[in-house]
């Protein structure tokens, strides 16, 4: 089934609680730039992060306050409304994705590829991208089972998106066993 002429949504935000009475919320940020808050003027919502279709809801105003957005969208005036939106995502399509630069990739991108050791060893296909405090977590479904390999400069050597792999060394505690 071809899923080209879908609209693919990117996250860049995650509704944390109200802020106030009049509707604002204060919003974990997922994107590496902010900015883009203060000049979009609708973001899309969801219950669901992959939701293939999100409801688009007016931007009226943002502002920024302790490492996180207090975002004020259209239709949501009161506490009690916003307190409805707790855990949802904030997305905007693929299509108003910010340029990357040369090597840089999406994470939703590297679901799929095959994944190697530096030894040549077949590891099996990232299934999903986990992101954390810490560092992303690429997990990796092959014939030994699930494996969870850190985005490191020790262990992801090379992301070569044109052949489709991801290259990494296993550093002890990680090979599966």
């Amino acid at each position: 089934m071809d899923n080209a002429a879908e609209p693919r949504f990117l996250i860049i935000g995650q509704v944390l609680r109200p802020h106030g009475v009049r509707g604002e919320m204060h919003v974990t940020i997922h994107t590496d730039v902010p900015e883009r808050f203060t000049w979009l003027e609708r973001v899309f919502i969801s219950k669901d992060e992959n939701d293939p279709a999100p409801r688009p809801v007016p931007m009226e105003r943002v502002r920024f306050h302790r490492g996180n957005a207090l975002l004020k969208l259209g239709g949501y005036d009161t506490r009690e409304q916003v307190d409805l939106l707790r855990t949802w995502w904030l997305m905007v399509p693929e299509e108003e994705a910010i340029p990357l630069d040369e090597g840089e990739y999406y994470l939703y991108q590297l679901e799929g590829l095959e994944a190697y050791t530096d030894e040549g060893e077949h590891l099996g296909t990232v299934s999903e991208v986990l992101q954390t405090k810490a560092n992303n977590v690429f997990v990796v479904q092959g014939p030994a089972g699930e494996l969870l390999l850190p985005d490191t400069e020790e262990v992801v050597l090379e992301i070569d998106m044109d052949a489709g792999r991801i290259t990494v060394h296993l550093i002890p505690g990680l090979r599966p066993s």
